[in-house]
């Protein structure tokens, strides 16, 4: 049994990544905390969804912005600094947040303005958090660390939406927003001791110029390349988010409950991923895997679309509760959870082992722009095909039509398949 736990190691060995992991962890869930507050906010002061949908887009553009520039600062500046100054950054415009609330300020675009500071500082900070890991824990044991920075991840989605919905019923947006400002300094307090750490060899200027030089590494990089076309390949084309209101208003029954249930399902089978992650740090052929866990993916979302196929043609409970196809779905969607946490960690892995330390910071930048921006354009693709097909079909499809393109990709770049951790090439 101990052998399939996760490996503490990395927090064994190394007090910086102990920090940095246990204050990530109180960040995340405080983050949710803000996530929920804000949209719950913007969603009494207008009693607009346009309103709040607006709100992914004041942090989407602004993190695909900076995220890109952001890591051309990291790789070069010490790292240190670049992730401390945002961290701050990132603390203030929570701060700012809160006093809004306990200000009473009731204004729809300041907070839309202070969410697009939030982003455009995660934008710098998130590459290069990813940049500084390999320096303080090794090459070695970076498959334990990601699957522990996974462990919080599934924690803070499992409960920080459930936790932040309570604590604004009951003590209101200031305090719940407040939570998230204590939270968060303990984040600032792990990156500010972590010691020096410059880039290595000559530091790139951080500009335009620094930020293209990225994209052509990566353009000559297939392992590294292939690590965004798959992921993009899975959150395009197999994107269940966008649809999940509608399977639990008619299809499945059980309205935000159903949909809530469901995305908890996917945030536990993360969980349990990092949870039981144990074996990661012993598979070396990390492309197959990352294929294999992409294929599983694709099945589960496939097989998530046929059971709301059969519960759409099943008797509705008449008092539009969820039906008992609430539990197939839940289990594909955990499944689906399962398989996305072990491929992140691997991608990840890839990532951060074939990408040369002073080019770190600019690769993270663009990983940080596909985690983000992919949904988004899955959401857009599912919305506009399950208008035509259904969402039950439109979930097959995606499912099927995942797996296939996964397929075509590793024909296409048969060395992905042959990757070795052990002896890493880009």
């Amino acid at each position: 049994m101990p052998r399939l736990l996760a490996d503490l190691t990395p927090i064994r060995e190394s007090p910086a990544f102990k920090r940095l992991w246990i204050g990530n962890a109180l960040s995340a869930v405080g983050g949710q905390f803000t996530l929920v507050a804000v949209s719950l906010e913007v969603y009494a002061l207008t009693g607009s969804s346009l309103h709040v949908g607006l709100l992914g887009a004041f942090a989407l553009v602004p993190l695909v912005l900076t995220g890109l520039y952001g890591g051309s600062i990291a790789d070069a500046h010490d790292r240190r600094k670049v992730a401390l100054g945002s961290a701050v950054l990132l603390w203030a415009a929570t701060a700012a947040i809160a006093a809004q609330a306990w200000l009473g300020v009731d204004n729809v675009w300041l907070l839309y303005g202070l969410v697009a500071l939030h982003s455009a500082a995660g934008g710098i900070n998130q590459p290069t958090r990813g940049a500084i890991i390999p320096a303080i824990v090794g090459l070695k044991l970076l498959p334990a660390a990601n699957s522990l920075n996974m462990v919080t991840f599934g924690i803070a989605q499992m409960v920080g939406p459930l936790l932040g919905g309570l604590l604004v019923a009951q003590i209101g947006f200031g305090w719940t927003y407040s939570l998230d400002v204590l939270t968060y300094g303990a984040a600032v307090w792990s990156v500010y001791k972590l010691p020096p750490l410059p880039p290595e060899g000559t530091p790139a200027k951080a500009g335009l110029k620094s930020v293209i030089e990225g994209f052509r590494f990566l353009a000559t990089q297939p392992n590294v390349r292939m690590t965004f076309l798959i992921d993009m390949a899975a959150m395009v084309l197999a994107a269940p988010r966008a649809l999940l209101p509608a399977i639990g208003a008619v299809l499945i029954g059980g309205g935000e409950l159903t949909m809530g249930l469901l995305l908890a399902a996917t945030a536990m089978g993360a969980f349990l991923a990092g949870t039981f992650s144990g074996p990661v740090g012993r598979i070396h052929r990390q492309g197959v895997a990352v294929f294999a866990c992409v294929s599983v993916w694709g099945a589960s979302i496939g097989l998530f679309g046929v059971v709301v196929i059969l519960a759409s043609r099943a008797p509705a409970p008449a008092d539009g509760s969820a039906g008992a196809w609430i539990w197939p779905a839940a289990g594909c969607m955990a499944l689906a959870g399962v398989a996305d946490a072990i491929s992140s960690v691997f991608r990840t892995t890839i990532l951060q082992t074939a990408t040369p330390d002073h080019l770190r910071g600019r690769l993270q930048g663009v990983f940080i722009v596909v985690v983000a921006g992919g949904p988004r354009l899955g959401e857009m693709l599912s919305g506009t095909v399950a208008a035509g097909l259904g969402e039950g079909w439109t979930l097959l499809a995606g499912g099927i039509a995942c797996i296939l393109v996964a397929a075509a990709l590793m024909r296409w770049e048969p060395g992905f398949l042959r990757y070795d951790s052990r002896h890493p090439v880009s």
